[in-house]
């Protein structure tokens, strides 16, 4: 391998400036320093159709792109990612052969999106089109535009001394999507390219989010890089308490926790080869994308020495964060954070010892800049086992014999940091078949700045109309943190059917049963298109199935996966849209007004939301699909599961917010002939 040279970095505008300190985020550092050719180490990864362009791929499709006359000196690339070969040709793949290595692109170029197909290995581009109406993902560059824009407004400074903020150094612009809300919103024009941004202030004590300047609205137009826009609904004093969440270690009252430490003293029970990882009768495949995060493909388990179809692919689809405060500064704030800021190019580096524990194997992955150049986001992912309680116990009175197993998990584990929201993803596989899905919310509240100190206060009803007053002059907006997951479900095989069983009670009305008058049973119903299986989570007690009709468990019953939404925090089942039918939210994010949808396998269709989701005015997602009805009976499906919790802010979790987790779990339902996990070993077993 060869050493890499020490090179200087320049780095460019900060997204955010204060005390004469620019703020950038740790892509902006790797981006620098990939520019400086650190890319070029790159360890030899074992071939997949599935894994992820390189680093040297994607200056493969930069470069025949400019070559062929594609792209300008003001085009901006918002992805060069891989484009999955045909799922058949994936299905039917073997180790040695080769498949086409396609490069998907998608740039900003003379105020146009435009998306390309690059084929790597004829080196030729086979499409280029542009995208009528569209608007892409917020770029790191997009930021810095703005940060620049809000500096040089002389109106936006004026309302800031209005306030009596003279240091201009001090205030942190955040700028957000803008939304749609109608033609009578002149703050956001679809035919324009939009920020709004609403600022803090910087006081020293290393959590500018406590210090809102609220009622400021600075709407950018980024095309002009300019302010276009000033709101200024009147003064709300700057709230200046304390408020750090790095507790001094002499400060805490608490006794310090012992040492625990978690070694593997043998290694590792899974094992990585490139993208894959075979564990405990799972092997999977691994990717991080620059919008969702994690992919995870080709999902098998070894059932006796037959290898048998799970998954083909699952990953998020999409997610929506909306607030309900209709104030100037918030009425818009319904963040879509995949599909407008990319939740895979927002991943952050893993710390050992909290983030993931100590024996956590950590990978890189290579994602490309606005300028199309590739760089490595370092430490991003994390892969670990964990204990995970008794996974079976039994304990006979009559022998006075005791049996029991230990469960062990193995989790995938990816973290993305999304403004003051810090978001966890994790894809945890247990020996006995089951896959659950948690994504966890900490991070620092969005707060607003309001005049009541206590709920003793005059002011406090209306100041806390929307939200919970969690410190003096702070307020927690209720809001939504809704998920979406896509899952292409190949269970035993592609021909697929998604099924509700409703268990019930009913009288018994057989007279040879006098001494009972009720008994259990259970309805079944499966969904033959797409707008019988779309629903909401009304009944918590029924089932959903993903079975295949042409396999059987030696019981004769079809092989199935079930599908349980939790949700997490104050709410124990997958919460509604808490907006109303009529609000232009409901309208342009229909996946978030059912619980599950069912769908035809179409590589076209990967985002709920619809893939050009800023600034659009209407559906074009999972709602628009779902109106064909197409037949989903004894098909290739893709079920969507939306989940997700209507967060009602409290105390507790200000000024840093424990984790909260949402929770999805695919399980195995007749899939196994018996308990799968007979064969785990004693505990202290050799």
């Amino acid at each position: 391998m060869k050493k890499s040279k020490l090179v200087p970095i320049i780095l460019t505008t900060a997204l955010a400036v204060s005390g004469g300190v620019g703020f950038y985020h740790h892509h902006q550092i790797a981006e620098a320093a990939e520019s400086a050719k650190v890319n070029s180490v790159q360890k030899e990864v074992p071939y997949n159709p599935l894994n992820p362009l390189s680093a040297d791929e994607i200056n493969s499709a930069r470069t025949i792109l400019k070559q062929q006359g594609y792209i300008k000196a003001n085009t901006r690339f918002q992805e060069i990612s891989l484009k999955e070969p045909n799922k058949e040709a994936v299905k039917n793949w073997k180790q040695g052969k080769k498949l086409l290595r396609q490069a998907s692109i998608i740039v900003m170029q003379d105020n146009h999106i435009k998306e390309g197909l690059v084929d790597l290995g004829e080196k030729k581009v086979l499409s280029w089109k542009e995208m009528k109406g569209a608007h892409g993902m917020i770029l790191a560059d997009d930021w810095a535009t703005a940060q620049k824009a809000i500096l040089a407004s002389n109106e936006y400074k004026k309302a800031l001394l209005k306030r009596g903020i003279k240091d201009f150094s001090k205030v942190i612009a955040t700028p957000l999507t803008v939304g749609y809300f109608g033609p009578k919103d002149n703050s956001a024009d679809p035919n324009k390219k939009l920020l709004k941004s609403v600022a803090y202030l910087d006081t020293g004590d290393g959590n500018f989010w406590g210090h809102p300047i609220e009622n400021l609205v600075a709407v950018i137009d980024l095309d002009k890089k300019k302010v276009i826009q000033v709101q200024d609904e009147g003064v709300i004093p700057v709230p200046m308490k304390n408020t750090s969440y790095v507790m001094k270690d002499n400060a805490s009252k608490r006794e310090p926790a012992k040492p625990l430490n978690i070694v593997q003293p043998k290694g590792t029970s899974f094992h990585v080869n490139g993208n894959e990882v075979k564990w405990q009768n799972f092997t999977f495949h691994f990717r991080l994308d620059p919008r969702v995060g994690p992919v995870i493909n080709t999902v098998t388990y070894n059932d006796h020495g037959k290898i048998r179809k799970i998954m083909y692919e699952g990953s998020l689809g999409g997610m929506t964060v909306p607030y309900g405060d209709p104030d100037v500064g918030w009425y818009f704030k319904s963040y879509m954070d995949s599909g407008e800021y990319g939740v895979g190019n927002l991943g952050r580096p893993l710390v050992k010892g909290s983030d993931v524990p100590a024996n956590a194997k950590l990978f890189d992955a290579t994602l490309v800049d606005y300028q199309g150049k590739p760089y490595v986001s370092h430490n991003v992912m994390g892969i670990f086992e964990r204990e995970g309680g008794p996974e079976w116990t039994h304990n006979d009175f009559v022998t006075g014999t005791s049996e029991s197993r230990d469960r062990r998990e193995l989790v995938l584990r990816f973290i993305t940091t999304v403004g003051n929201y810090d978001y966890i993803f994790d894809w945890v596989f247990q020996q006995n078949g089951n896959i659950e899905i948690d994504s966890g919310a900490s991070g620092i509240e969005a707060v607003k700045a309001v005049k009541s100190k206590t709920m003793h206060d005059s002011t406090a009803k209306q100041d806390t109309r929307n939200g919970t007053l969690l410190d003096q002059n702070l307020v927690g907006v209720y809001h939504q943190h809704i998920f979406n997951f896509r899952l292409d479900m190949d269970v035993d095989g592609e021909k697929n059917s998604v099924e509700k069983i409703t268990p019930k009670a009913q009288s018994v009305t057989d007279k040879s049963y006098p001494y009972r008058n009720s008994e259990m049973v259970v309805g079944k119903t499966i969904y033959k298109k797409e707008l019988d299986a779309a629903q909401k989570w009304t009944d918590p007690s029924k089932l959903i199935l993903v079975t295949n009709s042409e396999k059987e468990n030696k019981q004769g019953y079809p092989t199935g996966y079930q599908i349980i939404p939790y949700a997490g925090g104050t709410q124990p089942f997958a919460e509604n849209l808490l907006f109303t039918s009529d609000s232009y939210l409901a309208k342009r994010v229909g996946y978030a007004g059912k619980h599950v949808w069912v769908t035809p396998y179409n590589e076209n269709e990967l985002y709920p939301e619809g893939k050009y989701i800023n600034q659009s005015t209407k559906e074009i997602g999972l709602g628009l699909w779902t109106q064909q009805n197409r037949p989903i009976e004894n098909t290739d499906d893709v079920v969507w599961v939306t989940t997700g919790i209507t967060h009602i802010p409290r105390a507790e979790e200000w000024p840093i917010m424990p984790t909260e987790w949402v929770s999805l779990l695919l399980k195995p339902y007749n899939f196994f002939d018996q308990t799968p996990t007979l064969d785990l070993q004693k505990p202290n077993s050799k």
